[in-house]
């Protein structure tokens, strides 16, 4: 689990950097894809995304630069590109408004959580690879339905890959989220809740 005594308090790093920048993206790519359409740009955009996403992790284990900021700034730079996605994604009818509304139901539940893991003196629990491989799939879904959304031979294929895609990815999105909230009521259950002063003492 992720103490938040265990991590550092430093703000400058590169992985922080990195997730500051991934999420300077989000307002850009929604202009991208609702303003001029320039589908190509919002495409690179979050590729360059997906990488940044990839590599912050990385550069944080690799370099001992894990920090608080950045255990808050990643989930919650993936969190706002998968709003910003399926919202513009709806925006423009590449996908029905009920996926749109999925996502961030699930983010919203998980967001309900923290103030009792608050309660035992942690901020988050750690990453479930279920939650990785629902965020990795999701990352190829929408690009592949922001391409497959033309004509032409490629473009129905990557329609195809990309609702494929989407179902796993939502799928996976969900049942991480409610083995997220079995692991926080177990830690309810057992670990004592703890004081104030103890939390900053």
């Amino acid at each position: 689990m992720v103490d938040e005594a265990a991590a550092t308090n430093r703000v400058w790093t590169l992985p922080n950097v990195l997730s500051m920048l991934r999420l300077a993206g989000v307002p850009v790519f929604l202009w991208l894809v609702l303003g001029p359409e320039a589908d190509g740009w919002a495409l690179a955009l979050l590729m360059v995304s997906g990488f940044t996403d990839f590599a912050d992790g990385w550069l944080a284990r690799r370099f001992n630069q894990t920090t608080v900021v950045g255990q808050i700034l990643d989930p919650v730079a993936d969190r706002l590109y998968i709003l910003a996605v399926v919202v513009g994604l709806a925006l423009r009818d590449v996908i029905p408004w009920w996926m749109a509304v999925s996502l961030p139901l699930r983010d919203l539940l998980m967001w309900g959580l923290v103030p009792l893991l608050r309660t035992r003196g942690y901020s988050a629990l750690p990453v479930h690879f279920l939650g990785k491989a629902a965020t990795f799939n999701l990352l190829y879904a929408f690009p592949l339905l922001l391409l497959g959304d033309g004509d032409g031979t490629v473009a129905t294929l990557a329609d195809v890959f990309g609702w494929a895609f989407a179902f796993w990815g939502i799928g996976l999105y969900w049942w991480a989220g409610v083995l997220y909230a079995w692991q926080v009521r177990r830690l309810l259950a057992t670990t004592e809740r703890r004081t104030t002063a103890a939390r900053h003492g």
